[in-house]
Order: C-alpha cells, then structure tokens, then sequence
C-alpha cells in the first residue's frame, strides 16, 4: 500500500481540533508583533480531520518495521524488546508533571530515583562515581574524553593522543577528535583482538589513554584485558571502555575489575529504554574515585536531614568539573525506565539476560557459519560478524542480503562494519528473541544463501513486497528533497 502524503489528505476547511472562546481582550495580530516577522501568506499546513490524522499515522506504523513488530538483530546496537512497565511507570503523573527549576525539597523523589540509579550503575560496572547528564553514547565518549584531558591536565602532563583499535565504533575517532585529541589506531591480530605488542609500541608519555569497546565489535571478548590494563597504566595512560556492548557483562564480569578507569553506558541500548528513529538516548559516564572530582555538575548526592533521615541534594561544588554537559540534569525520562528494568530484573536477572544474548548469539554463528563466511571463528559473546563475500563472488553484495531480509519482514543486521571484515554482516540478536523467532531468521538467511545459487536476481532487486522498493541511495543523500508544493 503507498501511503499518501498526510497534504495530500486535506481539505480545505476540514478541522481536527476546537478551541475555547478568547477570554481575554481581544488584539489584532500586528498590534502584539512586529511587521517584520508577520507572514505574508499562511503557513502552507494540512487541512485535515482528527480521524485523517491517527489513521494516516497507524497506517504509517504499521508500515515502519520497529521492535514491537518484529526481530532487530542490529549489531553493536542492541535494539531489544522495550517493556511495557517502563513506559507506563515513565508516564506516572508525579514523573512527568515535575519541572527542573523546582526546588530541591519539592523533587526529593526524583533525585532520589537518580541517586539510586547511579548506585546500581556503579555495582554492575564497579566504577565508584557516576554522573547521568550525558544525553546518548557519543555524549558520553565526548564527557568521557573530556574528564581524561581534565586529569592529565591537573597532573601538569598534558597528553595529546587517545589509542583506538581498528575495530572500534564510528563514533569513537569523532569524539577523540571532538575532545581535542589525535587518534592512534593499532591494528588487531588474527583472532581480532588488541595485538598487545602493537600496543606497547606506540605506548608512551603522548598517550592520554586508550579506547576500546570489550567484547568489540566482533563480538569477542578481550581475553587479555589485564594485560592492557597494565600497559596502559605503566606509561601513566587511562583505560577507557565504551559502553555499548554491556549487554554481554552484566553480572558476569565488571569492567571496573579489569582495570578500566572510566566507561559510558548507554542506557538506551542495554537498560530496554527505546532509541530507535532518533531518540531520546542516555549515556551516563563512570569513574573510578580518582577521576570523580572532574564529572559534571550538578551531582546528584545524598546526605543527612536536619528533619531526621536523608536528603538528597544537587552537589555544584566540585571546582576540577569539566563543567555542564547538558541542560538541567539529563534525560530524565529515560533514566526513569531503565531504573524501573534494573528493579524488575535485579542482580540475577541482568545475569541472565547476559547469559541469554551470548547463547542466543552463537545459536546463530553456528548455523549461519555453514552458509556465510565467518572470518573469526570464535565463540563470541553477544554479537557476531559474518561476511558475505561468498555471495559477492557470485554477483550478490551484502547490501543485496540486507534488502532481500526487509522482504521477510525482518530488519536487516548491520552492513559493512565493522570495517575490517569484509562485506560484513553484523548480527545481535539480543536476549529478548525466542528461539523461533531465531529459527526464523535462520531460515530467511539459508533461503536468500540458495537464492544466491539459484536465483540471484531475486536478490540483487529486493525487496519486492515493501510499500517502497529499491531506492537510489546515493541520489537519496545527495539530492534530498523533503519539500512539498501544492500543485
């Protein structure tokens, strides 16, 4: 079905809302605003009715492939299931009615809910200080940064590098780059870890730490962390973790117990809080106590009451902070339903949705393995990288896979990262996914691998039974055009 523009559905004088009658006097528009920035014409806005509205948008829903509707194995992003209990305890009224210039008596709930959210924060990562604020992971990669610079330069040894693997996430080099540093990239040995004697060569007094994702994204587990760890803190460096695949450590192992000094959580991907179409993220940064006094301000504390009992604050004094990282205190909405997924799974639920992504993970590697080329055949943790350059050799590109998926009615995983595989096919299918729900998958991807053999034009032009098919994706970037004239 090719939905019709939500313009193409008005009609003139056609109305969907009703306002109250003025009880004020009344005044000409020009009277209230300068002429300068009246209109000159109307604004060119649908005419439509209530009923056009929501039927145009569920239409359009229904249309849009989300994780209420069906598998999103979309690696390093863990797109899982989001909870129906977050949202609808997101939307209490004594959550959502509250504003953040009230002051701190009228919001001891809120702040507490922070403060507690924090302290879980800090147990499953065994950091010791934590600060909310930062509003998605590259926000918090930048806070991050930000904090490490603050500290080499309060020990007067100003540093100038951040090591990166080859392997690392996109947005990692923009971030060090952002935070005023070069990047240094090292590049991984043949099983697709940190090579350490790559490491200890460019290890020096320049170095202001190094950054890496542990599992990367490979999905592998950097089985000789403590031995970086010693690397890096010999030449005086930070070790510095990026967040994104915590799905596979939770009450498993902590990066603080491998010797990182500072990580970023993301909690809209591995604390069920939904982030897909663009927001609203949170990246919440820890530290270990060294580093504390430099995170962001205001800091949610506690203390005791002159009532009897605690308090909690909002601690501004702390002169080494890097400062505000962003308006008020975060995005509370999201910090509100990853706490109500911490208290409704408790330690041995966020263990067991580890164990489960990592199971349901190699349940996939070990049978895609038979039909895709798999370059690290390791027993992965909550992700796996295939590459499709079997089927490129017979005329069909990854890009191929991932389209033909969509007529499946499942999203495609991720494509072509992380760079050093090739034609690379990216797969997470985190805990929430039953084991039909991956046999499914399993079988549209054995499907599309003897298409390939047999008929592969079925693939190179898909998708076939998607409201849009084939796009040019190259003139869609380059030439975008979201303007609409009335004709």
């Amino acid at each position: 079905m090719s939905e019709k523009l939500i313009f193409e559905l008005s009609s003139p004088g056609r109305k969907g809302f009703s306002l109250p009658l003025l009880d004020i006097p009344e005044k000409k528009t020009d009277e209230l605003i300068p002429s300068e920035l009246l209109r000159k014409d109307p604004p060119a806005l649908p005419e439509v009715s209530e009923v056009d509205v929501a039927r145009h948008f569920v239409r359009f829903s229904i249309q849009n492939h989300h994780v209420d509707k069906g598998f999103y194995p979309l690696g390093s992003c863990t797109m899982k299931y989001n909870p129906k209990i977050n949202e609808t305890l997101a939307r209490l009224n004594g959550l959502t009615h509250i504003h953040p210039l009230q002051t701190e008596d009228t919001i001891q709930g809120a702040l507490r809910l922070m403060y507690e959210l924090g302290e879980y924060l800090e147990e499953i990562s065994g950091m010791e200080e934590i600060s909310l604020q930062p509003a998605a992971g590259a926000h918090g990669e930048l806070t991050s940064l930000l904090i490490i610079h603050a500290y080499h330069k309060k020990n007067k040894s100003p540093r100038t590098k951040v090591i990166i693997p080859d392997s690392a996430h996109g947005t990692n080099p923009a971030s060090v780059i952002t935070a005023g540093f070069s990047t240094l990239q090292i590049k991984s040995n043949s099983k697709g870890l940190i090579d350490i004697e790559e490491l200890k060569k460019v290890m020096n007094e320049d170095v202001a730490a190094l950054m890496i994702t542990n599992p990367n994204t490979l999905g592998l587990f950097e089985r000789e962390i403590l031995e970086i760890s010693r690397v890096v803190h010999d030449a005086g460096a930070l070790l510095y973790m990026d967040g994104a695949n915590l799905n596979a450590l939770m009450g498993i192992t902590r990066p603080g117990d491998m010797g990182f000094d500072v990580v970023h959580f993301n909690l809209h991907k591995t604390f069920s809080t939904p982030h897909g179409g663009g927001g609203p993220g949170s990246g919440p940064v820890g530290v270990k106590e060294n580093l504390a006094p430099f995170l962001p301000v205001p800091f949610v504390a506690k203390q005791a009451s002159k009532k009897g009992g605690e308090e909690y604050y909002l601690d501004y004094k702390r002169p080494l902070s890097i400062g505000r990282m962003h308006s008020f205190y975060g995005n509370f909405g999201v910090m509100v339903k990853a706490y109500v997924y911490i208290r409704q799974l408790g330690a041995k639920g966020l263990r067991e949705v580890s164990e489960n992504a990592i199971i349901n993970a190699n349940y996939l590697r070990q049978i895609l393995k038979q039909y895709y080329q798999l370059p690290y055949d390791e027993f992965c943790q909550h992700e796996f990288v295939l590459s499709g350059d079997r089927q490129k050799e017979k005329g069909v590109k990854t890009l191929d896979i991932a389209k033909r998926l969509l007529d499946f009615d499942l999203h495609a995983p991720t494509v072509y990262f992380p760079l050093i595989v090739h034609e690379a096919l990216m797969i997470e299918p985190t805990e929430t996914e039953s084991k039909e729900s991956l046999d499914e998958f399993i079988d549209a991807m054995i499907k599309i691998s003897k298409e390939v053999d047999e008929n592969p034009q079925m693939v190179t032009s898909a998708p076939h039974v998607t409201p849009v098919g084939r796009l040019d994706e190259a003139k869609a970037a380059r030439d975008l055009n979201l303007r609409w004239k009335k004709t």
